[in-house]
């Protein structure tokens, strides 16, 4: 995808989790988030944006630690706003050539990078606040959905903290039918996935379904049976499901 269609993904999403999270309310449970409530999620993504803008705002090279700012309810909304503008705005500004610090492989370039990420982490915390609120979740694109799976698993499941580990290796197939070219290998073993792109001759386990579905459950914001077909083995889906959460 084109880094301004991440740009635009980001803001749309960023306005869409706000407006979930304002009809939900700071005390609302999120349930896909055991333990946070609504300020909470606000707060983890307003920081993260603030985190992710100083690399692509000031150039940094070294690794830093995520903020911890915080602000009372009643000013939380524009202090997200705040937030949120300032990532949407210096990506916009941005150079190509932009050289700072990134955490996953397989971007073109650093900026490519937070675009891409900052989009996938606005959108999986979207669907947080419309659950929080109760509401429906708002739709996926297709094309956004796959980019969104593939970054998942060649990137970060790719690393080293990835806890989806097996005593012995199994293969999980995962494919988007609506996406052309939306297929994954998932060998999971005693290290780190590994994952290429394309479907394997044979597999323990295959999770289809239509882009959208499979990026939320695979993020596990959406529960297995909702419009999922897994052939095979269920247990490497449940294994999946059960040690693959990223906040």
């Amino acid at each position: 995808m084109k880094i301004s269609r991440h740009i635009e993904t980001l803001e749309h999403e960023g306005a869409a989790l706000l407006a979930a999270a304002e009809r939900a309310g700071p005390d609302a449970e999120v349930p896909t988030c055991p333990g946070w409530r609504v300020r909470d999620l606000l707060l983890h993504t307003g920081n993260v944006h603030r985190w992710a803008a100083g690399y692509v705002t000031g150039g940094r090279t070294d690794p830093a630690p995520i903020g911890t700012e915080t602000a009372p309810d009643e000013k939380l909304a524009a202090w997200f706003r705040t937030g949120h503008g300032r990532l949407t705005e210096g990506l916009r500004a941005a150079e190509d050539a932009l050289e700072c610090w990134s955490f996953l492989p397989g971007s073109a370039s650093p900026r490519a990078f937070w675009a891409r990420r900052q989009a996938h982490e606005t959108a999986v915390h979207r669907a947080d606040a419309e659950l929080a609120a109760g509401a429906e979740l708002s739709p996926v694109a297709p094309e956004f959905a796959a980019d969104g799976v593939d970054e998942l698993l060649t990137g970060f499941h790719a690393r080293r903290r990835s806890r989806v580990r097996s005593d012995r290796e199994q293969v999980l197939a995962v494919q988007a039918p609506d996406v052309p070219g939306a297929a994954w290998t998932v060998r999971i073993g005693a290290e780190p996935p590994r994952t290429t792109r394309g479907l394997p001759e044979e597999y323990d386990c295959r999770v289809s379904g239509p882009a959208a579905t499979v990026y939320l459950a695979l993020w596990n914001r959406l529960p297995y049976g909702d419009g999922l077909v897994i052939d095979g083995d269920a247990s490497v889906a449940t294994l999946w499901q059960t040690h693959s959460a990223i906040v």
